[in-house]
């Protein structure tokens, strides 16, 4: 049950009138020195808030002292120097995929964060939440309205008459316990939380399209070195046939290099197919149709720069956009409790209208016509059967699922940078024994040569060592795309690929909201 007051005064000269209307406002007024105000909630819950307990200074599994990346033969890949105790530059993580000096790679990543449709969707909720932002601002203030219509009536048989009205009409519903200031402070939240989830989603995108490209260059090294081995077996299957001929080998010799030769062409489609698909998943991540050609210049494996390598301490996490999506959800969640909280509490309003009325539009503004009125409204809850206390405690719940929502996403944060960083070390080492064994297999493909043109070996012995150093290659260029890759996993386990420059970037240039 819900009991209203309402107080009107009409006309401009009654001094009573007005004067108890003063009065009673003043009255209302007052309750302001001790009615509950809602605080704001804080702008922003710490980690360690959140978790409970202090973030560790460094990581379990840092990146190795000294540790350099190995070089495949054919591509020099640059040294890494030893870490530093310092995080990269945001500018360097907003950017990251700069630092692989790759033009294709860089133009296909900000192709796709201009044109996936993920990113589209994510920049439109977010002009979605400033909209409602702006639109719990404009609440807060009084609202202005005016009115016109015209009435003409006939009786029977009678004359007709008519009626003209124009109207002004104010309102303005005090602020008084902080209601529409917590609904302004929790949109402003969403608005955060929108800006971190259009961060998130250029992260994820930005590191898969990096994937992509990788697995796609990774997949053409292989498929050039393919192509080496079954030249050389076709050739091999040429000279077994001629010595057959001449009696020098068997017809089984000659089977087996036919069977050899029928399964390295087997692995040609298969290839061929991947190839394939991984450009027109990039095609379909630049925004393009599937079908479209990339006609992107010849390349090796793009390797990271030494900026992505470095050590990083744990409470750099505040960098990632999931992280910051969980903060800026929790303060919106306080908010909103903090509200449900006020509105317990009366609401007190304050109107007034300007009515003139004629039966003539010539008379419409005369003095005469005009109609003043004032109005203060107060509303209070009497009994509601518990419902506000209800509401109260629904958001205090919410608010908790939001905090160990939050709890769970650093959790995540810091599992992903660990995993990340074990990945990475345990890359750099396979790519450093994988280095050294196409070295060997180089040594011994080259001696073997060496004696076969000097007439000291068979053929076969040097076809042999000449297949196995195309083995080990193929293995080389999967263990290099593998090394980049984990470079791409961990910028994106901390955030990587977004800026605060960039989320202001989305609004539109006629965009004039808060």
């Amino acid at each position: 049950m819900q009991i209203n007051h309402f107080f009107f005064v009409v006309g401009g000269g009654r001094g009573l009138g007005a004067a108890v209307v003063a009065a009673l406002l003043g009255l209302a007024l007052s309750g302001c020195a001790w009615a509950p105000a809602a605080s704001a909630p804080a702008a922003g819950v710490s980690v360690t808030q959140a978790l409970g307990t202090p973030l560790a200074a460094d990581w379990r599994n840092p990146w190795p002292e000294g540790a350099v990346p190995a070089q495949a033969p054919e591509q020099t890949a640059p040294a890494l120097p030893a870490p530093a105790q310092a995080y990269p530059a945001p500018a360097e993580l907003a950017h990251w995929w700069r630092a692989f000096d790759d033009p294709a790679l860089s133009a296909l990543i900000e192709q796709s964060l201009q044109a996936h449709t993920s990113v589209r969707a994510a920049e439109a909720a977010l002009q979605q939440a400033r909209a409602l932002n702006a639109i719990s601002l404009a609440g807060q203030g009084p609202q202005l309205q005016a009115s016109a219509s015209a009435q003409r009536a006939q009786a029977g048989q009678g004359s007709a008459a008519s009626a003209w009205r124009a109207g002004l009409d104010a309102s303005w519903e005090l602020d008084w316990f902080g209601q529409r200031r917590m609904a302004e402070a929790a949109t402003a939240a969403e608005v955060q939380a929108a800006s971190a989830q259009f961060g998130h989603v250029r992260v994820s995108l930005a590191a898969e399209v990096a994937l992509n490209y990788l697995e796609w260059r990774a997949l053409q090294q292989r498929l050039g070195v393919v192509q080496r081995r079954l030249a050389l077996q076709e050739e091999f299957v040429q000279i077994v046939g001629w010595r057959v001929q001449a009696g020098l080998m068997s017809g089984q010799d000659l089977e087996q290099a036919r069977l050899n030769l029928a399964q390295l062409r087997a692995t040609l489609p298969e290839l061929q197919a991947g190839l394939g698909q991984a450009e027109a998943a990039l095609a379909v991540l630049s925004g393009r149709p599937p079908q479209t050609a990339l006609n992107l210049p010849a390349s090796g494996i793009p390797v990271a720069g030494a900026a992505l390598a470095r050590a990083i301490p744990a409470d750099t996490l505040l960098q990632r956009p999931d992280v910051q999506r969980a903060q800026a959800r929790l303060a919106a969640a306080l908010a909103r409790s903090a509200q449900a909280d006020a509105q317990r509490w009366p609401t007190l309003a304050l109107g007034g209208t300007l009515d003139w009325r004629s039966p003539r539009v010539s008379d419409l503004f005369d003095a005469g016509a005009l109609t003043r009125t004032l109005l203060l409204r107060l509303v209070a809850s009497l009994y509601d059967g518990g419902a506000a206390r209800a509401q109260v405690q629904v958001q205090q719940a919410a608010a908790e699922q939001v905090r160990i929502e939050l709890e769970a996403a650093v959790l995540t944060a810091l599992r992903e940078v660990e995993h990340a960083l074990l990945a990475l070390q345990a890359s750099e080492q396979r790519l450093q024994n994988l280095t050294q064994a196409a070295e060997a297999a180089a040594e011994v493909e080259a001696l073997a040569l060496l004696r076969l043109t000097s007439g000291l070996i068979d053929y076969r012995i040097w076809l042999d060592a000449r297949h196995n150093l195309l083995t080990a290659q193929i293995e080389l260029a999967n263990a290099r795309a593998a090394w980049s890759a984990d470079h791409v996993r961990l910028v994106k386990a901390l955030g990587g690929g977004w800026n605060a420059a960039d989320v202001q970037a989305a609004r539109p240039q006629n965009d004039n909201t808060p």
